[in-house]
């Protein structure tokens, strides 16, 4: 999504039942629900759900905020906390139907993300640092949690202990579902194993991640590209905090390739065939990736990430892993300053030793020597 999501900062008032006035009853139509009648039923339906179908998630929070009602329709936002995982609430968009003066049905507002009970039963597999939900079989549940608890275990030992070192996933059974998980242009995201979110309505110093798989480019995977995969976007969730608008995305994308092929054994040429391709061919970088590079369905992406790859990997082989942690933070604890470029220069000197320029010129010889013809 750039492999990131929106980020909407809410306060307290999320969670109150603060409404707006109703809007007065037209002849010939059923009377509106007052407020005052309207938040106890929306808190009971509220209840009801969290003791009942949804009491296998052990939800520390689920309430409702209407926006605008009629007699017959409630627009609402749903926040919910899944028990040990989630500080801050999720929050989703919903449509509920009112009948005879209760709730007789709620899905998803148009355009918005789905909950995970929408797709069917979401009876959670727990690993020891994940929660996995979803409707697909629970042989592939169970396997995804395991998966994901050796991520926790290797993103912890490039990051350390300053994350949560826990993981929701989401596991629909197609991709239609994923791209409902999403809210998203089913076109977007066909070609992507797995994307994580930050949830909406969790502030950014909060672990409210959710780790989506596709289940149609999951499956497609290699163990290895499984396990890989999964670090990645592990990696994601744990450089959070530190991870901001004037990020670049081939650093935040390049710090989780390097922590999901670390100690894999796998040669340049294997982690960046495509690129591997480019350069046999002649076609040599100039500069780092930009932000654009990475957009779903750009030509090139691949070639992207490779890169990207090779520039954190280059960072930690001269180095040490250390450093390319600190260099991550310390850019993330820059602020936007006067300008991108400018901040990467003054931490890559203070870091590194030498400028961006003269990193990037390090850069396209390692390029060279890693996937190079002559290699």
């Amino acid at each position: 999504m750039s492999r990131r999501a929106a980020l909407l900062l809410v306060g307290g008032a999320l969670v109150q039942l603060s409404v707006p006035r109703p809007a007065p009853a037209r002849a010939g139509t059923p009377a509106v629900l007052p407020a005052g009648r309207l938040a106890p039923l929306l808190a009971a339906h509220a209840q009801a759900l969290r003791t009942g179908e949804l009491a296998p998630l052990r939800l520390a929070q689920l309430d409702y905020r209407p926006t605008s009602w009629d007699a017959e329709t409630v627009s609402a936002e749903l926040s919910y906390r899944l028990t040990g995982f989630d500080d801050d609430p999720v929050v989703l968009q919903r449509r509920i139907a009112l009948a005879d003066g209760a709730v007789s049905g709620e899905t998803a507002a148009p355009g918005s993300a789905v909950a995970p009970w929408d797709l069917g039963d979401p009876t959670p597999v727990r690993g020891a640092h994940c929660v996995v939900l979803g409707p697909a079989a629970p042989e592939e549940l169970t396997l995804l949690a395991t998966l994901a608890d050796q991520a926790v275990a290797a993103v912890s030992a490039v990051w350390g202990d300053a994350w949560a070192g826990r993981l929701v996933l989401q596991l629909p059974t197609t991709e239609a579902q994923f791209t409902q998980l999403l809210g998203a242009d089913p076109r977007t995201y066909s070609d992507m194993a797995a994307v994580t979110v930050a949830a909406a309505g969790a502030p950014l110093h909060t672990p409210a991640d959710r780790v989506l798989v596709n289940p149609d480019g999951f499956r497609q995977l290699s163990a290895f590209g499984r396990q890989a995969v999964l670090t990645h976007e592990s990696t994601h969730v744990a450089t959070r905090a530190d991870t901001h608008p004037w990020t670049p995305l081939w650093l935040s994308e390049g710090v989780a390739d390097y922590t999901g092929y670390l100690n894999t054994g796998r040669t340049a040429r294997q982690i960046a065939p495509e690129l591997t391709e480019d350069v046999a061919a002649g076609k040599l970088p100039t500069a780092l990736p930009a932000d654009a590079d990475f957009s779903a369905g750009s030509a090139g992406i691949a070639q992207a990430y490779e890169l990207s790859w090779l520039a954190c990997n280059l960072i930690a082989t001269e180095h040490g892993p250390q450093t390319l942690v600190d260099v991550y933070r310390a850019v993330g604890a820059a602020g936007p300053g006067a300008g991108r470029e400018q901040q990467l220069d003054s931490v890559f000197g203070e870091h590194l030793g030498y400028g961006l320029a003269e990193f990037t010129k390090r850069w396209i010889a390692e390029v060279l020597r890693q996937v190079g013809p002559d290699n």
